[in-house]
Parts: C-alpha cells; sequence; structure tokens
C-alpha cells in the first residue's frame, strides 16, 4: 500500500532533512520521498530511510540533521494567583488607564506542547474562546493547516462547539498531556478571572493561536541519546510552526508575536542554525515580533571555554579539559567549535584510560571507536568549515560512557593566531544522568534560538528580590554579539497550575509585554510598521538598571523588563 506524505512526515522510516536549497540538486536523490517549504528560504525533505544512499553521511551533515529542541521549565510549587511578577514589570500598571493596554488586537503565538483549550483562563466572559486556532501536529484524524502537510487544525467555531458540548474532546481531540504550553499561554495571554483578582495574563485580551508540536521521531532520539518519555522536538517541525504562526500576522493591522519557551545546546551559539535563521527573517517583518528563552543552562556546568594563547608556558598548543560522567548516563554529544583562523584536533581519554589518537578528519569526515576493556563506543566527526558558521566543528558521540574522568585534549595544528574554542555538553534534560565539565564557564550558556539575531532574547532574574536567578543562561553569544536583550521575571510566577519557575516563563511574560506595546503601536497606530528590533530597542530604553552596574553585561543584557520605563521613555521624546 503507498503511504502518502501525511504518513512519512510522522514516519520513523523516514529521515527530516533540512535543505537551503531545491531538493532536486542532490545527486542520490529519490523519488520515495515529500518536502515541505519553508517561505522559499529552506525545504525540509522526508527521504525512506530504506533507500536513501549515503545514510551514514546524513547522520554527520551537521546543517541537514534536525537539532532537538527542549522545554525551559525548572519546576512548580503550589500557590494561588499573584501579580507580584506582573507589576515588577509594569506590565498591570500600562493595562489600566489610560493606557489601557491589554494585547487587544495582538494575536499571541505559543508554539510548545499545545493547550488546555478548556480553561477558563482561554476563554471571553461569555464563556466563548480567545483561541483563533490549534494547530495539532500530532492528530492525524482531521484537515491540517492549509499549505501544511500533516496534522489538524481547529479554528474558533469547532473550539466553541467542543467547548459547548458535554465531551469536548470528543469534538476537538487536541490535549496539552504536558502542561508547559498551557501554563506558558495563561501567562502570556490568561484572561481576567473575577476581575483580574483571581487570574490575569500579560496581554488577557489578545488573540491566542497554539502550535502543539510532535514529539521527535525515534530515530533521531537514539542518535542524540536523549533518554525515553522526555519531552524533546525537532527543528524543522518548529521552523514550520513558526510559518504557520506567520500566516494570522496582517502588516499594519492585525500583529503578531511568537513565544518560544524551547531550548538546547546544539549550535554554533551565535545564531547560525536554520531555526535561528529563520526567526531572524521573520523578526524583520512589519507586525512581528518574537521572543525567544535564553534557558536554564548558566549553573548547569555544560560550557568550557578555553583559549590555547592564555597557556602559562611559551610553546604550548593543547589544553585537557575534563568531564565527569555519572552513574546512569547513557551516553552524551560533545561539541567543540573553534574560532578562526585556527584548525584544531581533539584526542580523547576514557576513565579506564583507553586512549583515542588525535585524528585529521580532513574537510569533514566521521570514525567511530570501540574499546578493549570498556563497553563504551565513540565517535567523533568534524567539518573544517562547518557551512552555516563557516567555522570549524569537531562533534563527539559517547554512547554507553564508562562512569568517571573524561579527558578531551584540544590541540592546535600549527601556528596559533586566535587560539579560543567552546565545548558545549546537551541541556540538563536531555540527560539520563549527569555529566559536566570539571572547569565550566557560566557565560555563553544561552540556549539555541535566543541567539538568533533580530529577535527579543530575555534571561530570568527573580521579581522577589530583584536578583539575578542562578540557573538562567546568560551571555554573550559566542561571537560577542550583545544577548540577552535584557531580564524578565521567571522564578515563581503564577500560573493556571501553580507557581512555576525556568527561562519559558520570563519568554512568556515578555511575550505579553510585548502584545501590550503592539497594540498601542500597530492597532491603535501610534507605530504601525513597528517590529521586533524596534520594540527591543524601546524595551531597552526603558528597561529598570542598577547604578552599581555597567550596560550591557552577560546576565541583565541591558537591565529588567519595565514597561513602565519603555513608555516613560516615549512621553520623553
Amino acid at each position: 500500500m503507498p503511504v502518502n506524505c501525511r504518513e512519512k512526515i510522522l514516519s520513523n522510516d523516514y529521515y527530516d532533512v533540512i535543505m537551503d536549497f531545491p531538493y532536486q540538486l542532490l545527486e542520490d536523490s529519490t523519488e520515495d520521498l515529500c518536502y515541505a517549504d519553508i517561505d522559499g528560504i529552506f525545504n525540509v525533505v522526508y527521504f525512506n530511510r530504506a533507500i536513501l544512499v549515503n545514510a551514514q553521511e546524513y547522520f554527520f551533515s551537521y546543517r541537514s540533521i534536525p537539532k532537538l529542541y527542549g522545554l525551559m521549565q525548572e519546576g512548580s510549587v503550589a500557590g494561588g494567583f499573584d501579580p507580584g511578577n506582573l507589576i515588577a514589570s509594569g506590565i498591570t500598571q500600562i493595562q489600566r488607564q489610560p493606557l489601557s493596554l491589554s494585547g487587544r488586537g495582538v494575536v499571541i503565538c505559543i508554539i510548545d506542547t499545545g493547550i488546555d483549550y478548556t480553561n477558563p483562563v482561554f476563554r471571553r466572559e461569555d464563556g466563548s474562546s480567545r483561541i483563533l486556532a490549534i494547530w495539532d501536529q500530532t492528530v492525524q484524524t482531521g484537515e491540517p493547516p492549509q499549505g501544511f502537510q500533516y496534522g489538524t487544525e481547529y479554528k474558533t467555531e469547532e473550539i466553541d462547539r467542543a467547548l459547548q458540548s458535554d465531551e469536548p474532546f470528543s469534538v476537538v481531540p487536541s490535549r496539552d498531556e504536558n502542561g508547559h504550553g498551557t501554563a506558558l499561554a495563561s501567562v502570556a495571554a490568561g484572561s481576567r478571572i473575577n476581575g483580574g483578582l483571581g487570574f490575569v495574563g500579560a496581554a488577557p485580551d489578545a488573540d491566542i493561536v497554539v502550535v502543539k508540536l510532535k514529539e521527535c521521531k525515534q530515530y533521531l532520539r537514539d542518535f542524540y541519546l536523549v533518554p525515553r518519555g522526555v519531552p524533546a522536538y525537532q527543528e524543522n517541525d518548529i521552523m514550520l510552526a513558526v510559518q504557520y504562526a506567520d500566516t494570522f500576522a496582517e502588516p499594519f493591522a492585525r500583529p503578531t508575536v511568537i513565544c518560544l519557551g524551547l531550548g538546547t545546546n546544539y549550535g554554533d551559539h551565535s545564531g547560525s542554525s536554520p531555526l535561528a535563521r529563520y526567526l531572524s527573517n521573520i523578526a524583520v517583518k512589519r507586525s512581528r515580533a518574537v521572543v525567544v528563552a535564553g534557558g536554564n543552562e548558566g549553573n548547569a556546568a555544560h560550557h568550557y571555554q578555553g583559549n590555547l594563547n592564555n597557556r602559562g608556558n611559551a610553546g604550548e598548543n593543547s589544553r585537557v579539559t575534563e568531564v565527569r560522567v555519572e552513574s546512569g548516563n547513557n551516553g552524551f554529544f560533545l561539541e567543540l567549535w573553534g574560532s578562526l583562523p585556527d584548525i584544531f584536533t581533539i584526542s580523547v581519554r576514557t576513565p579506564g584510560g583507553e586512549p583515542i589518537p588525535s585524528v585529521r578528519l580532513g574537510i569533514r569526515g566521521s570514525i567511530t571507536y570501540s574499546f578493549v576493556y570498556e563497553r563504551s563506543r565513540v565517535t567523533i566527526a568534524g567539518y573544517l568549515v562547518e557551512p552555516a558558521s563557516g567555522e570549524e566543528l569537531i562533534w563527539i558521540r559517547v554512547q554507553d560512557p564508562t562512569p568517571g574522568i573524561w579527558t578531551f585534549r584540544v590541540e592546535a595544528v600549527g601556528e596559533i593566531h586566535n587560539g579560543e574554542y567552546h565545548m558545549w555538553l546537551p541541556i540538563t534534560g536531555f540527560m539520563s544522568a549527569p555529566a559536566y565539565f570539571l572547569e565550566s564557564s557560566p557565560y555563553v550558556t544561552l540556549t539555541e534560538p535566543s541567539l538568533a539575531g533580530n529577535i527579543i532574547s530575555v534571561s530570568t532574574y527573580n521579581a522577589e528580590n530583584n536578583s539575578f536567578y542562578i540557573n538562567s543562561g546568560r551571555g554573550f553569544s559566542r561571537n560577542g554579539a550583545i544577548h540577552p536583550d535584557f531580564a524578565a521575571p521567571g522564578v515563581n510566577v503564577s500560573t493556571v497550575r501553580g507557581r512555576e519557575t525556568g527561562s519559558s516563563l520570563a519568554a512568556a511574560i515578555t511575550a505579553g509585554a510585548v502584545a501590550q506595546f503592539m497594540q498601542w503601536a500597530v492597532v491603535e497606530r501610534n507605530n504601525p510598521v513597528v517590529e521586533s528590533q524596534e520594540i527591543k530597542n524601546y524595551f531597552i530604553r526603558g528597561a529598570a538598571r542598577s547604578f552599581d552596574m555597567t550596560y550591557p553585561n552577560r546576565e541583565w543584557g541591558y537591565g529588567r523588563l519595565n514597561m513602565v520605563g519603555t513608555f516613560d521613555a516615549l512621553v520623553g521624546v
């Protein structure tokens, strides 16, 4: 029986490939495939694994294989509604007169785990839904959105019909089993309950669009060694979700804010990944804004920064980096990104003392090692010039690592010019047991895609005492670009599930604040051509700053989100 594109896109028998050129240019292209165009910028191609030529080469084509992204949430506790974080951000103040900015006429799109559309915080006073649409990428029983090939789209009419039913999920069977997406949507755009005393989000009158991402395919979970049961989402599905969100924008009339509470440590940490590049393209469109969480990796010891020019003894061209791997870790990836114009190689020593010598892989290539006394398998792959960033990448995949200290020696080939390199381990949630650098750096720990150009990236702080959240990702980018833009509250934030903590909550608060600004700028015609970069700079001008700090800095960016300060700055213009 032939398999249609809808089934291929969800089937584990088909590889997903991201391309920035037409797939027809591939020499080994096959007819057994499907593809999706993303704004004429990227193509996602789905190849049959059984007949794909050079499948191993695909796995080590760094630009093409989808990266996996995880949820940027830390934890939750019970508790009633507390508007303290909204007040600290100046959001509740501008919800009131004379500005009365509640997100009216603005669309907020949450790309995450879905939404509990039955919850009262997503309804109007008459009980009807404020949700314009849900694209559930996991449900295959209904019609997908126009121009897309999988999942099911539910519009307001169907959602309202479901809400009037005794069994709403028999009408619209889209659920948020995780609850993360529901929490973000409530913070960004939750309705006023009991006049705002019971609950209120940052933009309580904004329209809501939701994309429920499908979980990653099993072959990618196996490849990246992500444990079963851990939420993980594919780069290409997120890119298609962003494209869907963009369809709701009406330039100069109905603006759209895209909120991403997802992140990963895969990538060059300078915004060169396909998702980062696509978000940057969306963010420069008029009446659009993109807000991305900065992640919770600042205190995870998953980043190492080295510089061979800083060695104490002249003439040394190598440095040892140690990674502690705890028992129960089923494997991990390690990425090394080297700065131009130097060339780096890496050698490995296991906890049992078995070595892997330094190997030159050429322009690109990979090699796998097994050991005599240990069951670990190590694959080293590399690009002398990684196509998207233009810099050197060495990828190390360690499967079934022996617990203990793994030693990685980085060496420079020939004369040292710059000498700087960075190494990252996966995000905390993508490892079955801890693995961490014994000498780590908390900086350059913002997760991708928060390092994309033009978007609004935020770090996280505790509004109760104005302290920086210890786990928050920190800047700058690997190439020194200023990120984050500012910090937003993300500790003990009131959601429909209680009090929650994590950088995704900081992104949700910021997305609601951006919707308020877009109401003033676009809907009320004060600046109808505004886009992400301009909004970011307005927010930076109004950010709250401490007299004893220098800005921008790697924790706070240009300060703390302050909507009252933003409009005070506008008054002074």
